[in-house]
């Protein structure tokens, strides 16, 4: 690969990672995942020799290539990828870059910029679903600069809403993969849940903590949590889960910052800075059942309104509507930005 990759880093929502075309890679999986790889720079805690960010959130990729799917405009792979392991993982999709995906389509020609604003439409290949991005494109171009703040990015950025269709593609296949409100793992009370993302939603007392913690706090949790989820995964269908990054699980308190729920999660044993775009929607969607892991906690707001999903770094808001347990739509406003777009020159060798 002596001349290297086309590449688009970008920031999507408050994570960050490497926007490529499918096309621009090999078509093997394997020979792709290698690769993908050896350019982010792992496996090496400080992904010195890559591009990695040596932290989950900043070491993820997007393959994203036109959709055949008449439904949809492009279809969006995500990889999550290790850090101190040469990992690739396909089995969870990223809401935070999904972010970018719309933009990056305009920019590599997939897709026509549509006037003041574009909307694009989105197969999420991971689990089949649908999202479609909306965002400015004023003269044909994508602007990135804007007025919007987001928790856990600093500064503003042009707005991208994100709008979820039903989650029939979701990766568990039902919105509660155990077919119960509640399960019992180890001595704790949890609700499975799948709205686009596998969470295991526990309330944060129940694993003797308060839930207001920060990340750094709650890391002697990461075996007592991977315990939790272990045995989640095999309720959830989702089998061995030992090495997969999916289901997250997030612990649940009352809020304490004008929102409705307070959360910590785990990704999947290490503590997220915020919360992640699709785990938020699952852990609205839970709390929103009366009878699930958090409801009795929550503050909830007036029905339509959004839910505010407070994290260690401020708060995501989140709109859900729900038919009983079926879910109609799932919404949220994102950022995103181009970083660079150039060539990626992966290292030589293993």
């Amino acid at each position: 690969m002596s001349t290297g990759v086309r590449c688009m880093l970008m920031r999507g929502g408050t994570s960050k990672g490497a926007y490529l075309l499918a096309g621009d890679l090999p078509s093997d999986p394997g020979e792709r995942d290698d690769l993908l790889l050896r350019a982010m720079g792992t496996p090496d805690p400080r992904q010195i020799d890559g591009i990695g960010g040596a932290h989950p959130l900043t070491s993820k990729v997007a393959v994203v290539s036109r959709s055949a799917d008449p439904d949809a405009d492009v279809d969006y792979l995500f990889l999550q990828l290790g850090v101190a392991e040469p990992t690739v993982s396909d089995r969870q999709n990223c809401g935070n870059l999904l972010a970018g995906v719309g933009p990056f389509a305009v920019e590599r020609g997939l897709v026509e910029a549509g006037g003041e604003r574009t909307s694009v439409r989105i197969r999420m290949v991971n689990s089949g679903s649908v999202a479609t991005a909306t965002f400015p494109t004023p003269g044909g171009a994508v602007r990135y600069a804007g007025d919007t703040a987001i928790s856990g990015v600093p500064g503003t950025a042009a707005p991208v809403v994100l709008d979820f269709a039903e989650t029939e593609g979701s990766a568990c296949g039902a919105l509660l993969p155990t077919g119960r409100l509640r399960d019992l793992i180890d001595g704790v009370e949890v609700t499975c849940v799948d709205n686009g993302m596998p969470v295991v939603v526990a309330a944060a007392a129940d694993l003797g903590v308060t839930g207001y913690e920060g990340p750094d706090e709650l890391g002697a949790l990461g075996d007592r949590v991977q315990e939790l989820r272990l045995r989640a995964g095999e309720l959830m269908g989702l089998g061995d889960v030992t090495a997969a990054s999916v289901p997250k699980t997030t612990l649940v308190a009352p809020p304490r910052d004008g929102g409705t729920i307070c959360t910590r999660t785990f990704i999947p044993v290490r503590v997220h800075t915020s919360i992640g775009v699709l785990g938020a929607v699952s852990v609205a969607t839970a709390v929103l059942l009366d009878g699930a892991v958090g409801h009795d906690l929550a503050e909830l707001p007036p029905p339509g309104a959004p839910l505010g999903i407070e994290h260690p770094t401020g708060r995501l808001d989140v709109a859900v509507e729900l038919d009983g347990t079926a879910v109609r739509r799932a919404g949220v406003v994102r950022t995103a930005r181009k970083l660079f777009d150039g060539t990626v020159f992966p290292r030589s060798g293993p």
